[in-house]
């Protein structure tokens, strides 16, 4: 228990002392568990797999209700001012056409490109199950699926693990969502930009890094490897597997953020905001069913 990262204080929950750690769950949507005026040196917004689509309840997926919560979410945000916004990943779900799924897109980025700073999207499975990565792409306006970028004196990373085993890039149901891959030439360009930065490090992607499950980059271990022998990174945010779920390996923080599309009613909402402070600190606060976290 000792690398677990310390979960801090929320409102209007339960606790669970566990391994002489105090776990705190859930968290109430109109009051943040901290006085965000304490502001990082960078602070960004984090929301994944809303999985919208105009189509009926399957199981706990409720499509039809992403944009309420996007919506709830984009008020806290405007509160709190973030510098960017990520979304890691399963923007939208499934759809039997490419026109529709082309609806869904537009329709659901219309919200999530309206909110405050910059917007960067990760590709999520499902992203790509219909249409290709260049016309997700280029529905939401952004170049590449796997690039850097800096803020605050700080390096940002988005990966795309949506290539299968054999280096094919998903698209147009070529796949199997268990067979997720960082390649060969992504892996390159990692390991160089994590060369050429000298500042530390925060990574984004869909498909998780810290598990051998199918919900795990079936490379993980060789990502990792660079990830932590560059000695820069400080924490890897990532979605797909829908629940809070945070590890610590060799020093990297990885953190599962709760998906959007699980469960009815706001009360089911998952988002959160997240701080970096010049010490090193990073302050995940979660509203409704994230959990929040200071590492």
């Amino acid at each position: 228990m000792k690398n677990e990262p310390t979960p801090v204080r929320q409102l209007n929950r339960r606790t669970i002392l566990k391994g002489g750690c105090l776990f705190l769950m859930g968290a109430h949507a109109s009051a943040a568990p901290y006085n965000l005026s304490d502001r990082g040196q960078v602070r960004f917004g984090l929301i994944t797999d809303l999985h919208f689509a105009d189509k009926a309840p399957a199981g706990s997926r409720h499509y039809r209700e992403t944009p309420a919560k996007l919506k709830e979410a984009a008020k806290q945000f405007a509160e709190d001012k973030p510098d960017f916004v990520v979304e890691l990943g399963d923007l939208i779900d499934a759809a039997d056409s490419v026109e529709t799924e082309l609806e869904y897109l537009r329709t659901i980025n219309k919200a999530f490109s309206a909110l405050p700073g910059d917007n960067h999207y990760v590709l999520g499975n499902h992203c790509v199950y219909t249409l290709t990565k260049k016309e997700f792409l280029d529905g939401v306006g952004q170049q590449k699926s796997s690039y850097s970028f800096d803020s605050g004196g700080l390096h940002f990373v988005v990966l795309d693990a949506c290539f299968r085993s054999d280096g094919q890039p998903y698209g147009r149901r070529n796949f199997e969502w268990t067979d997720p891959n960082i390649p060969q030439s992504q892996l390159k360009w990692l390991q160089a930009d994590l060369e050429k930065t000298d500042s530390r490090t925060i990574v984004f992607v869909h498909q998780r890094l810290d598990v051998k499950n199918s919900h795990g980059v079936k490379n993980a271990a060789e990502v990792r490897h660079i990830l932590e022998s560059s000695g820069k990174v400080m924490a890897v945010f990532q979605g797909h597997s829908h629940q809070n779920e945070v590890k610590t390996i060799k020093g990297i923080h990885y953190c599962v953020h709760r998906a959007m599309i699980e469960g009815s009613g706001e009360e089911n909402n998952g988002y959160s905001t997240v701080d970096v402070f010049a010490d090193g600190t990073i302050r995940l606060t979660g509203f409704r069913k994230q959990q929040t976290y200071k590492w």
